[in-house]
């Protein structure tokens, strides 16, 4: 079955139009609440019993109060009780669900979109991304009519009132217990998103310094110039205020990203590797996954130190599923998600700052230190916007001219070209060592890329 609404991480598009509704939302929440309770009644072999319950968060966008009302509405509607937290970085609600034995968690967010998409992402009651044939259930339900269950069995909705000092304690458990974070001075800037309430007191509470920026939300200002899309701001701020490291998160919680005294920034492939070279000091690492857009030099390092990587479609949910087949417990993207599966079951930007900052801890020294050299290959990536249906894997402009920039690249570096999960986009990135050769390597090949489209 072909996937109509669901993306790589759930339903996502600008409010206002198709899927991102009230009415379809609604629908969405009602479809969803039927395959969970046909799930439920499964597992129960008919005994009845309770009704199935979820989990919904938001991030802190205007849309997210509309579209919490109607998924509530079509949960209701479905027979299915639904507990309400408010703003909740995504990782949150992946480890609320599990902690409260629900059948599922919802989060409303686009995660590091402007305020003006949203999107609806869903986690299994392991507090995992749903598996695909679930998904596919759920597209499948979304066509049936809405039949609303009879009065006596509608859902109920209540508001679970310590989620905040639930979470906070959850993410400082993953930090070693005989460390703390004196003596740090910390920026930490939260995108002006869900994490805004939560992740100061985390390091707070862990003994650091802490000055906080992005954490001021309006419902329109989510991702505006600030966090881990946009790390100038915390860069200028660690410099400004003499700060030791800086840590920014995006609008739902689950990138990390973050700029050392110098105002140095690392993404996600260089914390990956830091956090990767601090569990080899505790024993074997057994392999490291990756994306298509993960820097070769990470590849390079790992390898170094005789360990293995392999490299996912893009995506937290494919690199996730990549480590569940291969039974190992780190990878992540350059974009920030970082996968510490030895720590949750999901992508966290705090809980990751923590992992780091605990290697910072064992080893001293600062963060460009604790990447034992690992130096990044330049990369340039352009995004070009899509027309819905383009065929670009088709078109002869494009396809000669990447053939022409992999030939000037003479093997010192590679070409993807991949269409954004979420946004009309397609992503050209180039990479190699030499960093003119790059730049002018990639902006050739979007130019053609635009030339295709607008043709």
């Amino acid at each position: 079955m072909t996937r109509k609404y669901f993306g790589t991480d759930g339903v996502r598009g600008r409010v206002g139009e198709t899927p991102i509704t009230p009415e379809f939302v609604m629908r969405l929440g009602y479809a969803t609440g039927r395959v969970l309770a046909s799930h439920d009644s499964a597992r129960s072999h008919g005994k009845g019993g309770e009704r199935p319950a979820v989990l919904i968060g938001k991030d802190t966008r205007i849309s997210g109060y509309m579209l919490e009302a109607a998924l509530e509405a079509g949960f209701s509607a479905a027979g299915v009780d639904v507990c309400l937290v408010g703003p909740m970085p995504t990782p949150a609600i992946a480890h609320l669900t599990r902690a409260l034995r629900l059948q599922a968690g919802i989060v409303i967010s686009a995660s590091h979109n402007p305020y003006y998409d949203n999107g609806i992402k869903f986690f299994s009651a392991r507090g995992t991304k749903l598996p695909d044939e679930l998904e596919l259930e759920i597209e499948a339900a979304l066509d049936e009519p809405l039949i609303c269950v009879p009065s006596a069995g509608l859902g109920r909705a209540r508001r679970i009132d310590d989620a905040d000092g639930r979470y906070i304690e959850f993410c400082k458990g993953t930090f070693p217990f005989e460390m703390d974070l004196r003596g740090l001075k910390i920026v930490v800037d939260c995108a002006n998103g869900a994490a805004y309430h939560l992740a100061p007191h985390v390091f707070h509470e862990l003994g650091a310094e802490i000055t906080s920026i992005g954490t001021d939300p309006n419902g329109l200002n989510i991702n505006q110039d600030v966090g881990a899309t946009a790390p100038a701001a915390l860069r200028q701020a660690v410099v400004t205020q003499s700060a030791d490291l800086g840590i920014a998160l995006d609008g739902d919680g689950d990138r990390l990203i973050m700029v050392d005294a110098q105002g140095n920034v690392y993404d996600g492939d260089q914390l990956l590797f830091a956090v990767v070279r601090s569990r080899l000091r505790q024993g074997p690492v057994a392999g490291v996954v990756g994306t298509l857009m993960s820097n070769l030099a990470l590849e390079h390092a790992l390898g170094e130190l005789k360990v293995p990587f392999v490299r996912a479609a893009v995506g937290d949910r494919y690199v996730m599923d990549l480590l569940r087949q291969n039974g190992w417990l780190y990878g992540g993207e350059n974009s920030g998600h970082i996968l510490c599966l030895d720590r949750h079951t999901t992508g966290d930007g705090i809980v990751s700052a923590l992992q780091v900052l605990s290697a910072l801890r064992e080893e001293g020294g600062d963060l460009q230190q604790l990447l034992g050299g690992l130096e990044l290959y330049p990369q340039k990536l352009i995004n070009v916007a899509l027309s819905k249906g383009f065929a670009w894997q088709d078109h002869p402009l494009i396809g000669a001219t990447q053939n022409a920039v992999e030939r000037e690249l003479n093997g010192c570096g590679r070409v993807l070209l991949r269409a954004s999960g979420t946004e009309p986009l397609l992503r050209v990135m180039v990479e190699g060592q030499d960093a003119q050769v790059v730049t002018r390597a990639a902006e050739k090949l979007a130019a053609a890329v635009r030339e295709a489209v607008s043709s």
